[in-house]
């Protein structure tokens, strides 16, 4: 019986790391999860009868589990599986040496599992919900978004302890009697290593990661400054040169009234009023920076042949910062033109409401067809993690639905941010 909860140990152990650190997702046919659970217990239940704890049943009960478990590769499940084994095996065993020397006073010889080794997988898994809760959930960063130095770099670190820790606890049980409690704290002191050395490696690779994370986000911002600056650039240029030639336009409409040629004229006129047109700020929204935005995405819907209308005015500047106005902004417009451009009929609606105490931003974009909020929330990007971020910096509240109007599908995000309490 020992070697089947043995076994389940192990296999919600190997569950809660690839579910929670690796964001693997289980398979969708039950079947499979039913089939691997059976093969943890068909093991289990092969080593009680023979009496035996085979390392090749061990791995092969091991990756089959995992395989049939998780939508995966099965060329990278078999190098997790290994990994996990790795790992996990030299954590039990500081956990074990741990309860022995507290517990017992000593290690046992020539007991493969005993009682003390389900106290010991509880042990690992408190060092792993740690890491999950301190590192990676804390900063939203996984197991699957870290280098493989940082993992290779872990796994080194494991070894080398294992090693240690082999001498350490050998030396612990010859001499603890003549070295008292120094023995004691020469062992606890290794644990502690161990331990650190594994949080500072993970720590390392974190902030590796959160600082590529704002360099991407900033050359983001970079690049939607820029774009809107090269759109500012050409309508400024435009600008110039109609006016260069508006003394021309003048000249040839007097000669055209001159002649009586009135249709001409008007026609020339009419001519000259569209090219105005195309300078003007068509979306006025109260906020000037705003304007700019709005205007440049309405540019490159209509290139797209994108309706894309604008309800509400604001009564004056929104108090955001430049960055993150445009980090909001930019990101949600950004996803709304990608996505409505495959949508039949692309079309995106932006209203904005000011009340008393907050400002409401809702925007819809069709899409090619209805997709639950999760896949949509996928589809639209990374960039929605930011716009979050806005809107949680500002006391904000966002929203994200899919939603099906006169049989048309939409995707929508509603954001409310306070007046008061702004950073």
């Amino acid at each position: 019986m020992i070697y089947i909860v043995d076994n389940l140990f192990n296999y919600l152990i190997y569950l809660f790391i690839l579910y929670y650190g690796f964001r693997l997702r289980p398979r969708k046919n039950k079947l499979f999860c039913v089939a691997s659970v059976l093969v943890v217990l068909s093991a289990g239940a092969f080593n009680t009868f023979y009496d035996v704890n085979s390392p090749m049943i061990y791995i092969i009960w091991s990756v089959l589990c995992i395989s049939l478990f998780f939508e995966e590769h099965l060329g990278h499940l078999i190098v997790l599986s290994a990994a996990l084994m790795y790992f996990t095996g030299i954590i039990d065993t500081f956990s074990v040496m741990l309860i022995q020397i507290v517990l017992i006073g000593g290690g046992i010889s020539g007991a493969d599992i005993a009682w003390w080794m389900e106290p010991a997988y509880l042990i690992s898994f408190l060092v792993y919900l740690l890491v999950y809760l301190l590192l990676l959930k804390k900063n939203e960063v996984y197991l699957c978004d870290i280098k493989l130095k940082y993992l290779l770099a872990i796994l080194i670190q494991g070894a080398i302890f294992q090693m240690f820790y082999n001498l350490v606890f050998a030396s612990f049980n010859e001499n603890r009697a003549s070295y008292d409690w120094d023995a004691y704290a020469v062992f606890f002191v290794s644990i502690a290593g161990a331990l650190y050395s594994i949080f500072l490696t993970l720590g390392l690779a974190i902030k590796n990661i959160l600082s590529d994370r704002q360099n991407r986000e900033l050359q983001s911002y970079m690049q939607m400054q820029k774009q809107q600056y090269d759109y500012q650039l050409q309508q400024t240029v435009a600008m110039r040169r109609f006016k260069h030639d508006l003394t021309n336009h003048i000249g040839v409409l007097r000669e055209l009234v001159n002649q009586e040629k009135t249709n001409a004229a008007k026609e020339y006129i009419d001519t000259i009023w569209n090219i105005q047109e195309t300078f003007d700020t068509k979306i006025h929204t109260g906020d000037s920076f705003l304007d700019v935005i709005m205007n440049y995405y309405l540019y490159l819907a209509s290139k797209e042949q994108i309706a894309f209308i604008v309800t509400g005015k604001l009564s004056g500047k929104m108090p955001l910062e430049m960055f993150d106005l445009t980090t909001l902004m930019g990101n949600i417009l950004q996803n709304a033109v990608e996505a409505a451009v495959k949508a039949d009929v692309p079309k995106i609606r932006v209203e904005l409401v000011e009340h008393q105490k907050e400002f409401f931003i809702v925007v819809c974009n069709s899409v090619s067809y209805f997709r639950t909020v999760k896949k949509d929330t996928a589809n639209h990007g990374l960039g929605l993690k930011n716009v979050v971020a806005v809107v949680e910096k500002y006391h904000g509240e966002s929203y994200i639905e899919s939603i099906t109007e006169n049989g048309e599908s939409w995707f929508q995000i509603s954001i409310a941010i306070p007046k008061e309490n702004m950073v």
